[in-house]
């Protein structure tokens, strides 16, 4: 069964435009005769003097019906505010939960999981049931102990009782497959991750210890903290597209690289960061000093073990006119028991191996010469091996902690196989 939500077949899709702190109505989605959403904007959303596109040339600003690409079931951009793996998790135990019954994730549309996740989602837009009243879906104030304790409920498919639902709502909008929740902070917004009932090694940590050192090393990231919560940590990510105004807050626009490459869920394996440079260097804002900072990024990836660079980990900010690559996130070491690896995008042609010689080889593409590429390689390499001990004091990391990660995750011999030796 699902929810009422989804029944009436259609749902609004309301906008924050740059520097607004109340959203607008900008458009309709629907269903077409093959089960597809398709998109219109709102006549008295084109008539608005500061109406922008949601994202172009995707969904471009335009009157008439805008159906998705052949292979989607929904426009791209539309997607990237819909939840993933964790939030439909969520969703899924509510409204099975609630229905004292189980629910299979096929027995949803995207419609409902865009209307049964919370307002507060990543990026610009929000999903609701009417066209004149915006009405958010807000939680309750939770603490950290309570938001962990619905996700571990959740992690085990037990049914949340409605204070836990509402306090793990806020969250059920974000992207990934790890448990987590948004939580407010003053005057700051954060995304906290918590440790998962499968994790064999302290995987918040170790994404702790991997943005922390991404920022010593120069490349522009989230700035993110630890917190603890039942005895576990709690990693909190503080988030970028939102900005505090006048008590409130204003929206930035965010699309994912998927979208940026106009590719399907089910497409996601041919995404490419030669494609990406691609587009970076025909769209985005400074596109020299964003090839760089994407190059960096890449190299920071392989030599920290961080294997799930996938295309929805990669996202740019949109205004309605100019992209910009947002800070980075979601940096986090993957687990790894031997040598050979390769990343999820794949980096030149077919080849996606996690080697440095393959991105020497790369370089071009993102416009730089074989000697600012190693200087990026060899600025890297020396960051982490001088901030490494620092970064673990931070992070409380014990001794065999830091031996698990060290040159299995971080600085593994294989991203160093055909380029130089490997450090000691």
């Amino acid at each position: 069964m699902t929810s009422d939500v989804a029944s009436a077949g259609e749902a609004f899709v309301w906008i924050w435009l740059p520097g607004a702190t109340e959203p607008v109505i900008a458009g309709r989605l629907a269903h077409d005769r093959d089960g597809r959403l398709t998109f219109n904007y709102g006549q008295s959303y084109l008539a608005r003097g500061d109406a922008i596109a949601i994202y172009e040339p995707e969904l471009p600003l335009r009157a008439g019906l805008i159906e998705a690409a052949s292979k989607m079931q929904l426009p791209s951009a539309i997607r990237d505010g819909s939840p993933d793996a964790w939030g439909r998790r969520v969703i899924i135990n509510r409204i099975g939960g609630r229905d004292e019954g189980e629910l299979a994730p096929a027995e949803l549309d995207e419609l409902t999981y865009l209307l049964e996740s919370g307002s507060d989602r990543i990026g610009m837009l929000d999903f609701q049931a009417s066209a004149t009243d915006y009405v958010p879906r807000q939680r309750q104030n939770a603490t950290l102990a309570e938001l962990m304790e619905s996700a571990e409920r959740v992690e085990q498919g037990v049914p949340l009782t409605p204070e836990l639902d509402q306090a793990l709502q806020h969250g059920t909008s974000l992207g990934g497959a790890r448990p987590k929740a948004l939580i407010d902070d003053g005057a700051r917004k954060y995304i906290a991750k918590f440790s998962a009932a499968a994790d064999i090694y302290n995987v918040v940590k170790a994404e702790y210890v991997a943005m922390r050192l991404a920022a010593r090393a120069g490349l522009n990231v989230a700035p993110v903290k630890l917190a603890r919560a039942l005895g576990k940590d709690v990693l909190l990510v503080e988030r970028f597209d939102r900005a505090p105004k006048e008590d409130d807050w204003t929206r930035r626009g965010v699309v994912s690289a998927l979208t940026l490459l106009a590719l399907d869920e089910t497409e996601a394996r041919y995404a490419s960061y030669e494609d990406l440079a691609t587009v970076i260097r025909h769209r985005f804002v400074d596109p020299a000093a964003t090839l760089a900072e994407l190059y960096a990024r890449i190299i920071f990836n392989i030599l920290c073990g961080n294997t799930d660079d996938h295309a929805r980990n990669h996202a740019a900010f949109w205004d309605g006119g100019t992209l910009e690559l947002t800070p980075a996130y979601d940096i986090c070491p993957q687990g790894r028991t031997g040598g050979e690896a390769t990343q999820a995008m794949l980096i030149l042609g077919n080849r996606r191996f996690s080697q440095l010689s393959l991105c020497l080889e790369a370089a071009p593409v993102f416009h730089l010469d074989d000697a600012r590429a190693r200087a990026i390689i060899a600025g890297q390499q020396a960051a982490i091996e001088a901030h490494w001990d620092a970064v673990c004091d931070e992070a409380a990391l014990g001794g065999a902690e830091r031996a698990f990660l060290w040159r299995r995750q971080f600085l593994n011999p294989f991203a160093f196989e055909g380029f130089a030796a490997a450090p000691n």
